[in-house]
């Protein structure tokens, strides 16, 4: 796992991701398929939102900078879909603009 990750060094599909989840910024992504470690978005993974009332509900600032390092929690889920190589991730939860847990179906 690289902790010098930016936003510049992704694939296109893992950049799309990233602001997914920075537009999210509380919610989940679910059933989204990986195929070679790269989120792939046929079909699109349904995407829900947390509403936080009284809160910030607003996509994350870091949304329309261009390159930024990633922080750590980045660069590991990253790694994650990498191991998978192919497959779906039934949940990634999001939280401050950040996955915070995945939920991976395993063969058994």
């Amino acid at each position: 796992m690289n902790d010098l990750m930016t936003k510049a060094s992704l694939s296109a599909s893992r950049k799309r991701l990233l602001e997914i989840m920075q537009r999210l910024n509380f919610g989940r992504i679910e059933e989204l398929e990986i195929r070679n470690g790269e989120p792939v978005f046929n079909p699109a993974p349904r995407i829900v939102q947390d509403i936080k009332l009284g809160g910030e509900n607003g996509p994350r600032p870091e949304l329309t900078a261009s390159d930024f390092v990633l922080k750590s929690q980045v660069a590991e889920f990253f790694d994650h879909l990498s191991r998978l190589g192919d497959g779906s991730v039934e949940i990634i939860e999001v939280k401050h603009g950040l996955p915070f847990k995945l939920v991976i179906e395993m063969a058994g």
